[in-house]
């Protein structure tokens, strides 16, 4: 399967099995486009000569032939045995079910999940490290990320955590990654301070613009929450020299011109950037309608653009979405299953309740046993088995191995079915996915010196 689009003056062609990215001109684009729509290459080459010339038919069909010989365009499918190995790599440990923010599209009922309010003690946290360095077997790297709610309001038992994860995984020979997601609120000088020489990593919530993040991102007295968290922001990144972090921000149907807002947060100083769309109910006003996705695309390759602008001028900018690696990132495997949630990842909550990720907590069916006793593992071969080789709508999807086949929660907030991705979402992500590409092929260029084409 080869995929074919052009962006900012660019032609260009991923071949999906193989993972190769093509700059094409003019003729070989037009090739490329038509060999892939099914069209036999005798005809092919006869449009060539119509258009192109007899020589450069020729010559083009002559090197996309050359290309496919060498696997890197119109490979054959893969092949991949896609089994998960019950190895457990990560968990999501709900240190609180509550929050200092009151926001407007939160997934998780406004910090406490459809449940009680609460925090995670101590006692439950270490049975959860217990598991998870049982569960990951001879596994040396495990990962742990506090999660909420907000954290940070039960920073003493994520300092006990932390300690104890070390001295037990030290003893096991593994070694464990810490990440911390806050909504930066409240950040006192004593937890600022231990999250960076802790060398934790950490994810701040801001949306860009003040009026769109307060818009959404409200105190409990219902005020705006943007002058604080900015604040605090800029404080914990400068504290940790800018590395280590990530600020993410989340935009809906308000602000379809979110280009502005990742224009903000670099104005500000910040130059690892992710901003999601929100997965809310059509019914509404912040959600995303199909027309939308017109302006979307554009707003994207706005982004694009504009990241690419940056680059040259020596001011890198990572937005996560676009970042693709083409030459050293997963396996093909890990990318056909995705973000691993219900399989390699699961979520704690605070009574030790365990589910297969941070947005299916409180959805009781999908409750996968606890701590205390371990796992369901009838809950968890629903997710096992889900992955973009089963998924009818992602067989014949380019970016299928960009995504795992969706987001499981997306899929089931809006589908009420694991196996039928949220189709706006994949139009989203396909898009995020071509700027990636994009952004791929011109650093191709400008490392070349040159603004020529392969074929």
């Amino acid at each position: 399967m080869v995929h074919t689009f052009e962006m900012h003056g660019l032609k260009l062609a991923l071949d999906v099995e193989s993972g190769a990215l093509h700059l094409l001109d003019s003729a070989a684009f037009w090739a490329v486009e038509q060999l892939a729509s099914g069209e036999e290459p005798p005809v092919v080459e006869a449009g060539l000569s119509l258009k192109f010339g007899t020589e450069i038919g020729k010559q083009v069909l002559r090197e996309i032939a050359e290309l496919q010989e060498k696997g890197l365009l119109f490979s054959s499918p893969r092949a991949m045995e896609l089994s998960y190995d019950g190895v457990v790599k990560a968990l999501c440990l709900h240190l609180a079910h509550d929050c200092n923010l009151r926001c407007r599209y939160c997934f998780a009922g406004t910090g406490h999940y459809g449940g009680k309010r609460g925090l995670m003690s101590f006692d439950v946290a270490k049975k959860a490290v217990d598991f998870l360095l049982a569960a990951s077997r001879s596994r040396k790297h495990c990962e742990i990320d506090f999660f909420g709610g907000e954290p940070l309001l039960n920073f003493q038992v994520l300092k006990d955590t932390v300690a104890y994860s070390r001295q037990q995984g030290e003893a096991l020979g593994k070694l464990l990654k810490f990440t911390v997601t806050s909504n930066a609120l409240l950040i006192p000088d004593e937890v600022r301070e231990y999250l960076n020489a802790e060398e934790i990593s950490i994810v701040l919530s801001l949306d860009g613009r003040q009026e769109v993040h307060d818009r959404m991102r409200k105190t409990l007295p219902g005020g705006g929450s943007w002058q604080q968290v900015l604040q605090n922001c800029k404080t914990l990144v400068s504290g940790r020299g800018g590395e280590n972090y990530y600020l993410r921000g989340t935009y809906t149907r308000h602000n379809l011109d979110f280009t502005n807002d990742i224009q903000v947060m670099i104005e500000q100083g910040f130059d690892r950037i992710s901003l999601e769309p929100a997965v809310l109910s059509p019914k509404v006003d912040e959600s995303f309608r199909n027309e939308d996705l017109p302006l979307l695309y554009a707003e994207y390759e706005k982004l694009a653009a504009l990241l690419w602008e940056h680059e040259v001028m020596g001011k890198k900018v990572h937005f996560f979405h676009f970042e693709l690696d083409l030459d050293q990132g997963p396996c093909a495997k890990k990318r056909a299953m995705g973000c691993g949630a219900g399989a390699a990842y699961l979520a704690v909550t605070p009574e030790g309740k365990l589910y297969p990720c941070h947005q299916f907590v409180g959805e009781e069916a999908f409750c996968a046993g606890d701590v205390f006793s371990g796992v369901d593992r009838k809950v968890l071969e629903r997710f096992a088995a889900v992955d973009n080789a089963d998924k009818e709508a992602c067989r014949s999807c380019f970016a299928r191995f960009f995504c795992g086949g969706g987001c499981h929660a997306a899929a089931w907030s809006i589908n009420r079915d694991l196996s039928m991705p949220y189709a706006l979402g994949c139009e989203l992500h396909k898009k995020r996915v071509e700027c990636g590409l994009y952004l791929q092929a011109r650093r191709m260029l400008f490392r070349s010196g040159s603004n020529s084409v392969d074929i």
